[in-house]
């Protein structure tokens, strides 16, 4: 691939996902779309940027090409302070000032949730807070720009090394062993798949498509692929879908600090809807 070539990709990728793709990621970017060259049927990565700026390519590849070019890392209770404070601090606070959970559902949503276990995670949480809570009740959204991520996000089945990080008990209520012991595989159970939906959604665009007004939002470690611009942007129209008094969680290697927006900062890495 030219250095021309690649800047054009590089263009492209950013005006459709927000990523920064600078000259030292031409490498990775060759051999991810050396897949999507096999797949087709292409000979050089010319004849797949003529088909992928087609208004087919536009169509049918793009998704694809996207898929390919995003990172997709997430583990089960990742930085777990999170949801310490989502229980002990956020979610009282809300119930307290806008009954939610109590009075209406609680939305929660996990934005960039990869292959689903952020989203599953909250759907613990909250579903074990329900159980010492009588009537409280929530939804869990997930959202991703990758359709193949998503598809495992759906099924909600892990292999048995992803689940380490979640305490026993709440692997024993929530997630069923494959009964072919020989796929080490466990499923998360159907009744909290039903209260988690998920759907695709690219940062990039104007209109997230959503009607729905959000109490909580992660988005954490997607942040850190944009630049400042980008971030500002992304996170006003996090904002946008945020309630007043609303928690935004991010992560914690990225800070909004000296961006202009309607958010004050009330832990690490947690900020809250004015």
């Amino acid at each position: 691939m030219s250095n021309e070539l690649f800047a054009r990709l590089s263009e492209f990728i950013y005006a459709e996902s927000g990523i920064k793709m600078p000259l030292s990621k031409k490498t990775m970017l060759e051999s991810r779309l050396a897949r999507r060259l096999r797949c087709i049927g292409l000979e050089s990565y010319g004849e797949y940027c003529n088909y992928l700026f087609s208004p087919q390519g536009v169509a049918n590849e793009l998704v694809h090409m996207i898929d390919v070019v995003t990172t997709n890392k997430t583990d089960f209770f990742r930085e777990p302070q999170h949801f310490e404070y989502l229980v002990e601090h956020a979610i009282p606070d809300l119930i307290e000032t806008t009954g939610a959970g109590i009075r209406r559902t609680l939305m929660v949503w996990s934005a960039a949730c990869s292959s689903g276990e952020e989203a599953y995670t909250l759907a613990m949480i909250l579903d074990a807070f329900s159980q010492k809570v009588s009537g409280f009740n929530y939804l869990v959204l997930g959202t991703d720009i990758s359709t193949r991520v998503l598809e495992t996000a759906r099924l909600g089945i892990y292999h048995e090394d992803r689940i380490a990080p979640v305490p026993a008990e709440l692997r024993r209520r929530y997630l069923m062993r494959s009964r072919d012991k020989s796929k080490k595989e466990v499923r998360v159970a159907p009744e909290l798949r039903a209260l988690v939906r998920f759907r695709r959604l690219n940062f990039m665009d104007s209109d997230f498509g959503m009607r729905e007004k959000m109490d909580i939002i992660f988005c954490r470690n997607v942040l850190i692929y944009f630049d400042r611009s980008t971030q500002e942007k992304v996170v006003g129209r996090l904002c946008k879908h945020l309630v007043r008094g609303g928690y935004l969680f991010t992560g914690h290697s990225e800070t909004l600090s000296g961006l202009d927006l309607p958010l004050e900062a009330v832990a690490n890495t947690v900020s809250r809807r004015l």
